[in-house]
């Protein structure tokens, strides 16, 4: 395609061929206890003010465990019942079971129970309400931003029309970013671009990052526009990438064509040809979405039905 100013610019289709990425990655905490280290004569060892007894370190640490406990459990809980709400399994309008059968089902504490009910509360999606019981809201008062509800919606009730969603706003906003940065030309953000593409060039055989620099691409143009809103929409794409990468569509390699086509995009912004930008950046979330449909089709996953009550 060619700019304003007549500088040409590849934005053509592509196919890309791909491998599954290998799984998962969970991370652990540690916790450190200090002691003392031990002396030839235990018995001539001096008292000093930070001395703590190796009782108190014990006791600091099985506290710490059993509030981290308490933490996953709420979570996980809240993770559950979350799912459960997005998938359709509690329809909005809908009142969720009594607590004594929660309890029951779950095998959990009342206040683990009532702090899940908290978390849920505060993305919108129950109200709790006396004499009546616990409800879920309508789909217009549900959070859909926040992180916690787009990775349960990811895990429970990925679908065709969640992912084109995702695009679908991805589509609105991420050409015009790509038109305000080239019009803004800021050295530092340019860089910023630049550098995270260096790192998908680098990274594109798999030897490193390359969905970490695939992202701060896209988030370094958001950031770019030096609009707040924008920029806090990185979490999304954050979101339709990592639903592309469950469905398999792209593992850890990106073929050359798709590469061009990231690198038209940095060459427009350089070039300060805006409406290039634009274009170049709607040409590779297209590609994309097309890419994420055709995944759709060959993963159960995405074809699955919603969990039921039982």
């Amino acid at each position: 395609m060619t700019g304003g100013g007549g500088t040409e610019f590849n934005c053509m289709k592509s196919k890309v061929f791909v491998r599954k990425p290998a799984g998962d990655i969970f991370v652990g905490r540690e916790i450190l206890v200090e002691t003392p280290i031990a002396k030839a004569r235990p018995a001539a060892r001096r008292k000093v003010a930070n001395d703590v007894p190796r009782r108190h370190l014990v006791a600091d640490e099985r506290a710490a465990m059993a509030s981290a406990r308490v933490r996953n459990e709420n979570d996980s809980l809240a993770a559950i019942l979350g799912g459960e709400i997005i998938a359709g399994v509690y329809p909005p309008g809908s009142l969720l079971p009594h607590e004594s059968v929660l309890l029951e089902r779950f095998q959990i504490s009342r206040p683990t129970l009532r702090e899940a009910f908290r978390a849920l509360a505060a993305k919108g999606l129950i109200v709790s309400r006396q004499r009546v019981g616990t409800s879920v809201r309508a789909k217009s008062e549900w959070h859909t931003l926040d992180p916690d509800f787009l990775a349960w919606h990811l895990r429970t009730a990925l679908t065709e029309d969640f992912v084109a969603d995702l695009f679908q706003l991805r589509q609105w906003v991420e050409p015009q970013a790509a038109f305000a940065a080239a019009q803004s030309a800021d050295p530092a953000a340019l860089a910023r671009i630049a550098e995270a593409y260096a790192d998908m060039e680098r990274f594109q055989t798999g030897s490193g990052d390359l969905i970490g620099a695939d992202l701060r691409f896209h988030q370094s143009i958001l950031d770019a526009t030096e609009n707040i809103f924008v920029g806090a929409l990185g979490g999304l794409i954050h979101t339709a990438l990592v639903a592309l990468f469950s469905l398999g569509w792209r593992g850890v390699v990106i073929k050359d064509e798709r590469l061009h086509q990231h690198r038209a995009v940095l060459q427009a912004i350089k070039a300060r040809e805006a409406e290039s930008a634009r274009r170049c950046m709607a040409t590779l979330l297209q590609d994309s979405i097309d890419d994420v449909r055709r995944a759709l089709g060959k993963n159960p996953r995405a074809n699955a039905p919603a969990l039921s009550k039982t």
